[in-house]
């Protein structure tokens, strides 16, 4: 308990947030008939949680290097499993969004401190282990998360799959308060609240403008200027980087071509990657009828192909320069994804699994990569920021593909519907896939056209941000080891 307590600790509440996300995505038709939500509230239950980790994740990071890690991520855990309670408890489409924003702020507390936790505990061989161990469980939770969905959907119902992390989350916080020590990052370093703040606000307003622009119009005065209070807030986080003594991310690294292609492709990974899955999970359970277990195992071939290439190509493919396995593997994405675009009025799911696996392959090279490309691409002094900012970046993609990706959806369903059935979908039910006056093969053929325009701009995202990959990092050095205990704390801060 003494050596391996603070890793089962920190893997515990890494397993639930990891979980979180993927966890949601074969729920969503049944929560959507059960409190009655749109196409976009279904967008904001998966956008609020992955918003609020994004936007949080580097301003948590430094508060948690003042007033301490176990302290900061404890109360992450304490506030995530409230929040998994109150999402469990909600009666509106509303309370539940409101809720999971509130369970990313927990997640973003607990990630931000789980590598820096670790670090702190184990040097040497034993650090090399805990950190293996822990990507491992992080695989694991994605993997296993639309398959765990399904099963506490199927069963007990969709309430368990928020209700299931309360039991996690008190072994955590026990673990945690038992076993692990409180360490401290450099003294002295102001939090920079105006640019958390600056930078939540951008996030928040941009993806809201696009999930609007799906219903409004893109050219419509709402969706305008929703758009003019993200560029101003973009604006002010701008302005204050380049004013405060410690920035939250400092503005002179993008001048670096390696740092922006990395978090060029960052952003496009989980955009490209997931961000389409959410609405195939729709198709699956209410175009195809397909149960929550069938639609989870439906999608998993990705996850589990990325587990299993991730493991064995850590082995293979070391001292493959970064820039090659993620360029590769975020072209193989857009081209699995974009093989997923393939689908008709009378498709199963079979149709999807060679795009999936595809997909599931590129994943598998990218994901263990792309930390350490962002560690490299920076000096050594501002590895701990790289390292957060790739995470940020990462779930910033995600939030924002599945708003994208859902405005483009229904879009084209719009256009492939005539003026009728276009008017009933829009004032139809749960996600709209059932609205009276539209007959079935037209809704099935709607669907799968704008699932497929919507695999489409995945895809391409995927293979551009592959190929900007392979253009702007050039030269790489070899990502740096985590340094030994007492050097720690900026190194791995939120990475």
């Amino acid at each position: 308990m003494r050596k391996w307590g603070p890793l089962t600790a920190v893997c515990l509440g890494t397993f639930m947030l990891l979980l979180d996300v993927t966890i949601v995505i074969v729920a969503l038709p049944d929560m959507a008939r059960a409190l009655g939500a749109s196409l976009s509230d279904l967008q904001w239950v998966i956008d609020g949680y992955a918003l609020a980790l994004a936007a949080l994740l580097l301003g948590i990071g430094a508060a948690a290097d003042r007033f301490g890690r176990r302290r900061v991520h404890v109360a992450g855990v304490v506030l995530f499993a409230a929040a998994s309670l109150a999402c469990g408890l909600a009666s509106s489409p509303t309370a539940l969004v409101a809720a999971r924003g509130v369970q990313g702020v927990g997640a973003a507390a607990m990630f931000a401190t789980t590598l820096p936790l670790l670090a702190s505990v184990y040097g040497g061989r034993e650090r090399s282990v805990a950190l293996g161990l822990w990507g491992a469980v992080s695989g694991a939770a994605a993997a296993i998360g639309p398959v765990v969905g399904g099963l506490l959907t199927e069963g007990p119902g969709w309430r368990w799959i928020f209700f299931v992390n309360l039991p996690v989350s008190v072994a955590a916080i026990w673990l945690t308060a038992r076993t692990v020590p409180e360490s401290h990052g450099a003294q002295g370093r102001r939090i920079d609240w105006a640019g958390t703040v600056a930078f939540a606000v951008f996030a928040g307003a941009m993806t809201y403008a696009v999930v609007r622009a799906g219903s409004q119009g893109w050219t419509s005065a709402s969706t305008l200027a929703t758009f003019g209070v993200a560029a101003l807030a973009l604006l002010c986080f701008v302005l204050v980087e380049r004013r405060v003594e410690h920035p939250l991310l400092e503005l002179s690294l993008f001048r670096k071509p390696g740092f922006v292609g990395v978090m060029t492709g960052a952003l496009a990974f989980n955009a490209a990657a997931f961000a389409v899955l959410p609405y195939t999970s729709i198709w699956l359970q209410t175009v195809l009828g397909l149960s929550p277990v069938q639609g989870g195992l439906a999608v998993l071939p990705l996850a589990a192909t990325a587990f299993v290439v991730a493991a064995v190509g850590g082995r293979l493919l070391h001292g493959v320069q970064p820039r090659l396995t993620i360029g590769v593997g975020l072209a193989l994405i857009g081209i699995g994804t974009l093989g997923q675009a393939v689908l008709g009025a009378g498709s199963s799911w079979p149709a999807l699994l060679p795009g999936l696996v595809v997909a599931g392959i590129g994943t598998g090279l990218v994901s263990p990569a792309i930390a350490g490309a962002a560690l490299a691409s920076v000096p050594p002094e501002r590895a701990g920021m790289a390292g957060g900012a790739v995470n940020t970046f990462r779930q910033l993609g995600y939030a924002f593909g599945v708003a994208v990706f859902g405005t483009v959806l229904t879009s084209r369903m719009g256009e492939t519907l005539s003026t009728g059935q276009s008017h009933a979908l829009a004032g139809g039910g749960a996600p709209g896939l059932r609205a009276a006056g539209v007959p079935e093969h037209a809704m099935r053929a709607a669907f799968a056209s704008g699932l497929n325009t919507a695999a489409v701009v995945a895809g391409v995202v995927g293979v551009v941000a592959g190929v900007a990959v392979l253009l702007l990092v050039r030269g790489p050095r070899q990502a740096r080891p985590v340094p030994e205990a007492g050097a720690v704390p900026e190194a791995v801060r939120a990475g």
